[in-house]
């Protein structure tokens, strides 16, 4: 018999794998890359496993970010605007001088200020999902909501600082570098991993910060 109160697609599960991923995404760039990586974009120029990594973990990303709505008509559209934003990210590259002209024995197609544009807009709509979660958490009023309310917090101000360096670093041409070889790459990397922590917190699947009758089994 069909337990009818069993949803289809488990939303948490999503959220953890997509927690996970975005995590993951800097690391395994900068590890199966043959060189030091500028930013973690640029590994969409590398060869074999980086490109792949970059471009495939990207795509997940956006197929979740397309399948979710949210609460309500807002969070729905933003979410199906940075599923977008994901793509153009992933499949129009980086101003990276170094490693232009050719990925893969291929043209690379060039459209000015895309890939820029639509990282800035993916991370913001993921601030405001952060927002959107604390608020929620912080509504809720017992001591595992408020550690899930500043988790949430502290992950919007590290997305937006994060972003807002890469950008003086883009906007300076690469003068201002605070104090760091690849400023790009740990900016993006900081970014994102605060979108993976508080999409893994919001899973509901973590024991630290979820009550036991909040907590969401895989299985």
């Amino acid at each position: 018999m069909v337990n009818v109160r069993q949803p289809e697609i488990d939303h948490h599960t999503l959220k953890l794998v997509v927690g996970i991923i975005a995590i993951s995404l800097a690391p395994l760039t900068s590890w199966f890359a043959e060189g030091s990586l500028e930013s973690v974009s640029a590994s969409y120029f590398e060869a074999g496993a980086a490109s792949d990594v970059f471009v495939g973990f990207l795509c997940a990303i956006a197929a979740f970010l397309a399948a979710y709505n949210g609460r309500g008509p807002k969070e729905m559209i933003a979410s199906k605007t940075a599923a977008v934003a994901a793509l153009v990210i992933a499949f129009f590259p980086c101003d990276c001088p170094d490693e232009r002209a050719t990925c893969s024995g291929e043209a690379v197609v060039d459209v000015p200020y895309a890939h820029g544009v639509a990282t800035a807009v993916m991370f913001a709509i993921l601030v405001y999902f952060c927002i959107g979660f604390f608020r929620r958490a912080r509504a809720k009023g017992h001591a595992r909501a408020r550690v899930r309310a500043a988790v949430y917090a502290s992950c919007a101000v590290a997305m937006t600082l994060s972003i807002a360096a890469v950008g003086v670093v883009w906007f300076s041409n690469g003068r201002v570098r605070f104090g760091l070889e690849h400023p790009t790459f740990w900016g993006e990397a900081v970014a994102l991993s605060a979108f993976g922590v508080a999409w893994l917190v919001a899973s509901r699947t973590l024991p630290v910060v979820t009550r036991p009758e909040e907590r969401k089994k895989l299985l």
